[in-house]
């Protein structure tokens, strides 16, 4: 059985788009991949930056938590 990493918050800021090729972001102590969307070149989507925890901030986004179903989520925010 597979087990999904854990990652602090450090170490999710490191997942940028910038520091490193990937682009994470976190939802509700999940951390997702969104390195594939075209929203998230260069690890920033409208005025949302990738490597952070996005839970607090999607009350004001115009789409519900579903959009984070089409990405694969790769670890668990400590």
């Amino acid at each position: 059985m597979y087990e999904i990493p854990i990652y602090t918050k450090q170490q999710l800021a490191l997942r940028n788009g910038q520091d490193r090729d990937e682009i994470w972001v976190a939802y509700k102590g999940k951390i997702y991949d969104v390195s594939k969307s075209r929203l998230w070149r260069k690890g920033m989507h409208y005025e949302h930056w990738a490597g952070q925890d996005l839970t607090h901030e999607l009350p004001d986004a115009p789409h519900s938590d579903t959009v984070f179903d089409k990405f694969e989520q790769v670890g668990i925010l400590e």
